[in-house]
């Protein structure tokens, strides 16, 4: 299975923002955007080429990619899922992504990132409705209960995880979390105004249709 194996920071230097996809060290003066906001490489300082509409809608496709960790192809399978339903595309895409099993969980704050939460489930710590579910990729859906197995709730990074609800950002409204449990419930589908990413779907609805 393909796998990114490279320094993160350097994403989210090459997208010039905070991806988050370091935990912790990301609220940190530690982050290396803080300390270098030019792009990663040697020419990364000299960059100031003005990008085309392709380059500006493929740098948003890139962003979405690395924002939520999944590869190309399985991101275009989403926006091909995402296309051919009844709903706005970009949004659905959006709602796809968020719904997948290891975003639900960093959500919730059982994991300080999207990388570690997908560590989480594919080690069979995750449960969905008190079965145990493995794949990072599956969609959860409203009403459907994510907890932390019984067994595995006293993991160091699980607990420290926990013991930061609320300090990265606003649980959202549209996942209700019980940190005794260590359990959430995804209460209904996110609208687009629920779901922070930084991601302006539009454009990656337009670079896909070309």
């Amino acid at each position: 299975m393909a796998r990114y194996r490279d320094s993160v920071c350097r994403l989210c230097r090459r997208e010039g923002l905070k991806l988050f996809l370091k935990g912790e060290r990301c609220y940190t003066e530690k982050c290396a955007i803080e300390r270098r906001t030019y792009a990663p490489g040697d020419h990364g300082r000299d960059r100031r080429t003005k990008l085309t509409n392709y380059g500006v809608q493929l740098r948003e496709k890139q962003k979405a990619r690395r924002f939520y960790g999944i590869m190309e192809r399985q991101f275009r399978n989403y926006f091909e899922t995402a296309a051919g339903s009844s709903g706005v595309t970009g949004e659905t895409l959006l709602q796809l992504l968020e719904g997948r099993l290891d975003n639900i969980v960093y959500r919730l704050s059982f994991a300080a990132s999207r990388a570690a939460a997908r560590q989480l489930v594919r080690h069979r710590h995750i449960t969905v409705n008190a079965r145990i579910v493995d794949v990072p990729s599956y969609q959860v859906k409203p009403n459907d209960v994510v907890a932390v197995r019984e067994k595995s709730r006293n993991m160091v990074p699980v607990l420290a995880a926990v013991e930061g609800i609320g300090k990265r950002s606003e649980m959202p409204d549209w996942l209700e979390v019980n940190e005794k449990t260590m359990s959430g419930r995804m209460t209904r589908i996110p609208s687009r105004d629920g779901i922070a990413a930084p991601v302006q779907e539009n454009l990656i609805v337009e670079l896909y249709s070309k």
